[in-house]
């Protein structure tokens, strides 16, 4: 495979970066500040790695302004120099080229409508009225339902399923495993059925939509609607084992890590950042620029931007046992002390 190289001075160019050093110097990959070699580009964006600037073995370094002087190798002068080098990284990026056309061993529906340009890997099955436009890329064991349409230029790397009525717009990119379009938990507790009730499905009529430039991630869930469309807005990236409920609706560029969950017709603002394993129950609002830290449950709307916790801090077994046990007599221990407040206020 040929080794992609740029000089310091394209990528200067390139980016409108401030270059400090020599600008004929080849680059042909990342790293951290640790690792990188001589041709290899690493960058400082938190201060807790400062001290390991001055041994850096890196053929360069993208830096802020303030932190040039301590920078021993070529510099680039980046604003955010984690935002320069994700972009940079890009660039060393080697992905194989997926060759246009339906491979062989993939079944395709007599009324499903498939762009020349778009590429259909090995084992998929695309059904009838489902959409596949130009650029598109279908990994190997794909499954795109009825009346879905995967938008061009997007990604399906391998073992996809959207299940019916999904819309994904353009450049999206889904990784394995991931399943968009399934029913949501829709029930209805009917007490005459069976012997003592019993449970009713409700049919889930509506669908999912997604805007240009999602990242959905491995094994991630995310359930069509009952009604109304379950909704991701534009650049919302969503990592790995995430639980999208029917009719929820993300802003865009909302970001959630892994685990998260999101229960059935609670709105997400923009620009919204919800940590791994945290919870946001049903029918709830998230202002824009909301964040929810890790492990953190939402149990009530939020109207205002700034950051969110709730949980507790972890602590020794025993330090957590007698903090329990104290929590079951926090209300009592509340009126009392508000009595004592009244009776101090009444001398």
């Amino acid at each position: 495979m040929t080794t992609i190289t740029h000089s310091l001075a394209e990528l200067a160019e390139r980016f409108e970066l401030s270059l400090h050093g020599d600008g004929t110097r080849r680059i042909d990959g990342v790293g951290t500040l640790a690792g990188a070699g001589p041709s290899q580009l690493s960058f400082l964006a938190n201060g807790k790695y400062t001290a390991q600037l001055a041994a850096t073995r890196a053929g360069a370094v993208v830096v802020r302004e303030e932190n040039l002087a301590d920078c021993p190798t070529a510099a680039l002068v980046a604003r955010d120099p984690y935002v320069m080098y994700a972009r940079i990284a890009a660039l060393f990026e080697r992905l194989p080229a997926a060759p246009a056309g339906i491979h062989p061993s993939a079944v395709v529906a007599a009324g499903a409508h498939i762009s020349g340009s778009a590429s259909i890997g090995p084992c998929c099955v695309i059904e009838d009225g489902a959409m596949i436009e130009d650029g598109a890329v279908l990994g190997p064991h794909c499954i795109v339902g009825t009346d879905c349409t995967v938008g061009a230029q997007s990604r399906l790397v391998a073992r996809v399923t959207l299940v019916t009525r999904v819309t994904l717009g353009k450049r999206v990119l889904v990784h394995p495993g991931a399943v968009i379009g399934s029913d949501g938990f829709g029930l209805a507790f009917d007490r005459d059925a069976f012997d003592h009730g019993g449970w009713i499905k409700l049919p889930q009529l509506g669908g999912v939509s997604i805007g240009d430039d999602c990242e959905i991630g491995a094994n991630t869930t995310i359930d069509r609607g009952a009604l109304e469309n379950t909704v991701l807005e534009e650049d919302v990236r969503l990592d790995n084992q995430i639980q999208i409920a029917h009719n929820v609706h993300v802003g865009a560029h909302t970001a959630m890590a892994g685990c998260a969950a999101v229960a059935g017709s609670a709105r997400i603002g923009r620009y919204c950042m919800i940590g791994g394993n945290a919870g946001v129950l049903g029918h709830l609002q998230l202002a824009d620029r909301v964040t929810i830290t890790a492990k953190s449950l939402v149990t009530h709307s939020i109207r205002e931007p700034g950051e969110y916790s709730s949980g507790v801090p972890l602590q020794g077994n025993r330090q957590w046992r007698r903090n329990a046990a104290r929590f079951k007599h926090l209300d009592e221990y509340a009126r009392r002390l508000s009595a004592l407040e009244k009776d101090s206020n009444d001398e």
